[in-house]
């Protein structure tokens, strides 16, 4: 079976968890603290009911397929297979009612992303991607996704979630990247990667991602012609620190700074 014959069905499970989530969003939803520190890690309803439905689709079609979820573990993880969930990618923005929240479907194969797709319910679009291409489909029509080329850092647009989720000596490091850079936002999460894809941003810049956090990104980026990889430049599906770029230089340079 090839990755193509799943297409149709991480379709499906986009359209599932998309309507078990609206109906929560900005509502007065119950918000739990995940987090064992000071750190604020919220979970609500709406991650653990799109999670919950998404699982039992998977399960019901691929019963052989492994499942890694942010909410509810990993099932077969060593499964030919594998599903990675993250219903809401930007909690934080979700429960504050922004709009740059989404939720992150990945197949692995033998342990590699073949396939990623980021689904924004409330506006409607769904970027996807499988290594050698990636796709947008929302209000505005269809089309291919390219990233720009960018020839340098100093002419590069780079975005971080928040610096303030980095230890001090990552945000440190990364100050780095700000000074060099043309213009450094905050905010995203995963929108940040799409609109690398999409030709808007050039670099994102991230620490203490997990792996469904960065995982279905992935074909994403590099299908758009992006490069995903660890500060050291190791493969990125597992999570950690993370830099992706649209242009090669701009992620060559940036990798100079963060292992300078």
């Amino acid at each position: 079976m090839t990755v193509i014959d799943f297409s149709a069905f991480i379709g499906r499970l986009a359209t599932a968890s998309g309507e078990t989530i609206l109906p929560f969003f900005r509502t007065s939803l119950s918000i739990d603290d995940k987090s064992k520190t000071k750190d604020f890690d919220p979970v609500t309803e709406a991650d653990r009911a799109a999670e919950a439905v998404m699982r039992r689709l998977i399960k019901a079609s691929f019963p052989q397929h492994g499942i890694v979820g942010e909410e509810f573990g990993n099932e077969r993880e060593d499964a030919d297979y594998v599903w990675v969930l993250d219903p809401i990618d930007g909690t934080k923005s979700f429960i504050g009612g922004f709009p740059i929240w989404g939720t992150l479907i990945a197949l692995l194969h033998k342990g590699s992303p073949v396939y990623g797709m980021m689904h924004q319910p409330f506006i409607g679009e769904r970027f996807s991607g499988d290594n050698g291409s990636a796709n947008y489909k929302g209000p505005s029509g269809e089309r291919r996704l390219q990233v720009r080329r960018c020839a340098s850092l100093s002419e590069a647009t780079t975005y971080t979630t928040s610096p303030l989720l980095m230890n001090e000596r990552d945000r440190a490091i990364f100050g780095r990247i700000e000074q060099g850079a043309r213009l450094s936002r905050y905010g995203g999460d995963c929108y940040s990667y799409c609109m690398l894809a999409a030709g808007h941003v050039d670099l994102v810049v991230e620490t203490e991602l997990k792996p469904y956090d960065i995982a279905a990104l992935i074909p994403i980026v590099t299908g758009a012609g992006g490069v995903v990889t660890t500060w050291e430049g190791k493969p990125a599906q597992g999570g950690g620190r993370i830099v992706a770029a649209g242009d090669p230089r701009v992620h060559e340079e940036a990798l100079k700074l963060l292992n300078g």
